[in-house]
């Protein structure tokens, strides 16, 4: 069973998934191109910050972040190697879907990666619904980028 709750930024386990998210985004994209929050911006009042439980084991992290009363965008979704193909992924981003939709959000968008690395990642998005779309907020076009939303 997957218990998601609101994640606790002050947890080590939680703090040490996020760095190697973090580090792993900047690693893996071209520079410019990582759109990662550290943590400082995580506990931001704006975003809904989540961690997944497996009994004590954390299996994976996701936010989201609003930016006004009917748009929000999924931030730092991540599993952890170990729980990868069990359905965590799904199960968070379900949570934020279900979360952001109980905040009367009518649309959730993001930004990943578009080559390889991120490829479980967009298959992931699209299961869920979510169709590629132009760049929103202060995203600019780059080929790096994949930009999904769809409405909730």
């Amino acid at each position: 069973m997957i218990d998601i709750r609101k994640g606790d930024l002050q947890d080590a386990r939680i703090l040490a998934l996020l760095r190697y998210h973090f580090d792993t985004c900047h690693e893996v994209s071209p520079p410019g191109s990582a759109h990662v929050l550290d943590v400082s911006r995580l506990a931001d009042p704006s975003i809904d910050f989540f961690a997944a439980w497996g009994g004590g084991t954390l299996l994976g992290v996701g936010a989201v972040k609003y930016s006004d009363d009917a748009f929000g965008e999924v931030k730092s979704m991540h599993t952890s190697e170990a729980a990868r193909r069990r359905g965590v992924g799904g199960a968070i981003l379900r949570h934020i879907i279900e979360t952001a939709r109980s905040r009367g959000i009518k649309r959730l968008s993001l930004e990943t990666g578009s080559f390889g690395y991120f490829e479980p990642a967009v298959a992931l998005y699209k299961a869920h619904g979510f169709v590629e779309c132009p760049p929103f907020g202060d995203y600019k076009l780059d080929p790096n980028s994949v930009f999904l939303t769809r409405e909730i």
